[in-house]
């Protein structure tokens, strides 16, 4: 089954501002919210859907990726692309909670009995999100490739195991919030009294405060170090296309949610052929001789050497497609082809007796330029090689 349009689910359209598209996946979001229709799998299914919706269009990034490629921009084979479909519901409600507003769930459920889910603390702060490049060659690019590269960046600390603080004992309730990590405000009003819930402001949120740092991080949770992350890369991506490795960014502060690792495609030029979308372009150089006589030749494709037939008479701007032998379209089945245009190399340096040889040939009928009428022209030869 197909996924549906992001843009469709939430009811935006793609120049719609983030604070517009935050604001209708608080209204989607609301309307299929679990509590709102318990044991109704479909409206959690499209909660789910709304939430994946929201991840890729409220990032700049995968918006973009989104916009240019759909959902096979913002998706990737094994750790990469988007992890929205895999989330469960806690998942959403930690990554996403601050959409809905704390206030809003406290006085529409009656308090903020949402399920137990109100009260679940958040954990330290978000890790940042990290960018880097990463070089394919054509014959990765072609098959897809695992890669191991090596990120420097915030780790968790593994002396407090991200918790900031230097022991068990260094961790004690918050005394604001009684380590609920919310604080509770009633006013009076003309309609009654009202209650709001917000994140308690001396912690954080996290129920507990640090009495005694760690020392290897200084109470943060973590340290700047490297970590080899492993990376599926689809077969064919192209230049400027990006993946999401959810998780895989900087560590977040004092156990927070890490942030992800996005990694942006560069195709290492080939020193014999040329990208053109999924095709693959190749010039071939050919002798005025080997042009008369005809020949079979090597070619080099993305996958080794292939032998193809010269026929006899073949005029230099002949194009030739080998099927199949192009780049593989990301998540799909189509791939491209190679196409091989002939250029007839002229010799510049000619002996005294190679050129009374070619004087004789001069006059000769058959070395005068008579082009075949149904040979398609330059600029049809053109239209062709790049459809």
């Amino acid at each position: 089954m197909s996924k549906r349009d992001y843009y469709e689910i939430l009811g935006v359209g793609k120049s719609s501002s983030t604070d517009e598209v935050k604001k209708a996946y608080r209204k989607v979001a609301m309307q299929h919210h679990p509590d709102r229709n318990p044991g109704d799998k479909a409206a959690e299914e499209k909660f789910k859907e709304a939430a994946e919706a929201y991840e890729v269009l409220s990032d700049a990034d995968k918006k973009a990726q989104y916009d240019r490629y759909g959902h096979a921009g913002v998706s990737g084979n094994g750790r990469g692309g988007f992890s929205g479909g895999g989330m469960n519901m806690d998942d959403i409600f930690s990554q996403f909670g601050d959409v809905f507003g704390e206030d809003l769930f406290g006085s529409f459920f009656g308090g903020g009995q949402r399920g137990g889910r109100s009260q679940q603390r958040s954990r330290g702060v978000r890790g940042s999100n990290l960018r880097v490049k990463l070089k394919l060659t054509y014959e990765e690019i072609a098959k897809g490739v695992t890669k191991n590269i090596k990120v420097k960046k915030y780790v968790g600390c593994t002396t407090c195991s991200g918790s900031g603080a230097k022991d068990k004992g260094s961790v004690q309730t918050c005394s604001s919030c009684n380590g609920s990590g919310q604080v509770r405000r009633v006013q009076n009003t003309f309609l009654g009294q009202m209650q709001t819930v917000t994140t308690c402001p001396t912690c954080n949120g996290e129920g507990t405060t640090v009495t005694a740092k760690c020392a290897s991080c200084k109470g943060e949770g973590r340290v700047y170090g490297e970590e080899t992350v492993s990376i599926d890369i689809p077969a064919g991506v192209q230049e400027g296309m990006q993946m999401n490795v959810s998780g895989k960014g900087n560590a977040g502060e004092r156990g927070g949610m890490a942030g992800d690792l996005i990694i942006l495609i560069e195709e290492e030029p080939h020193k014999e052929l040329h990208r053109e979308g999924l095709n693959v372009a190749y010039e071939l150089h050919l002798s005025f001789t080997d042009a008369v006589f005809g020949t079979q030749i090597e070619v080099p494709t993305i996958d080794g050497r292939a032998k193809i037939k010269i026929p006899a008479g073949t005029q230099g701007g002949k194009i030739f497609r080998l099927k199949g032998k192009g780049f593989p379209a990301v998540n799909a089945y189509n791939k491209g082809d190679q196409l091989i245009q002939v250029s007839i190399w002229t010799p510049q340096n000619l002996n005294a007796e190679e050129k009374a040889m070619l004087e004789k040939l001069k006059e000769s009928s058959n070395f005068k330029p008579h082009p075949d009428k149904s040979e398609k022209n330059f600029f049809d030869k053109i239209k062709e090689m790049f459809s």
